[in-house]
């Protein structure tokens, strides 16, 4: 067993009981201890780390006080969610053309929302098309056709004697032009 418990609340809490529990079995040939240069009586130091113990054990029963504050709240917050978007809907609607009046509840007017033409449309839309391409990005259909090649391994030729000439070998074929990206459909 360590001189110097854990630094977690509880292992402290123990280890201060266990220097109250011996101090009190050895009160009678502990009668006083010098403690930082003040003699200090073993009662005083009993005293001391029972006040210790007792703010530990505050802090525990304040600790789930809390939590159990922050649950409920949690749970009240999840019940009345719905309840208050409607009350902000219904403040939206009443006061949908004062500014000043929404400011009071601290609500801001909705955004006027114009609809793109259908120019603006196809614009996007080939945009969105342009840019596919541009990325190589295709769809799971697509990508699950796709399958790579090996190249067929090179088998080196026997070596030529020194004094015969070597024929260039002829040059390799360019490899063929991959195959345009088909928009992705949903």
């Amino acid at each position: 067993m360590a001189n110097t418990p854990k630094k977690n609340r509880p292992a402290e809490s123990a280890a201060e009981q266990k220097l109250v529990d011996g101090l009190t079995k050895h009160a009678q040939t502990l009668a006083s201890l010098m403690i930082g240069g003040v003699n200090m009586a073993s009662k005083d130091i009993i005293a001391n780390l029972q006040a210790l113990i007792s703010s530990a054990n505050a802090v525990v029963s304040t600790r789930a006080t809390w939590q159990n504050s922050v649950a409920a709240d949690t749970a009240e917050r999840a019940k009345l969610k719905t309840f208050v978007s409607g009350l902000k809907q219904a403040l939206l609607v009443a006061f949908a053309g004062s500014i000043d009046t929404l400011a009071d509840f601290g609500l801001t007017p909705r955004k006027a929302r114009t609809p793109l033409t259908s120019e603006q449309k196809a614009a996007a839309a080939a945009k969105a098309l342009a840019t596919r391409a541009a990325r190589h990005t295709v769809g799971s259909k697509v990508k699950k056709s796709i399958k790579g090649t090996v190249p067929a391994p090179v088998t080196p030729s026997p070596a030529a004697p020194a004094t015969t000439p070597v024929a260039a070998a002829p040059a390799p074929a360019a490899a063929p032009a991959p195959a345009p990206v088909p928009p992705h459909q949903s």
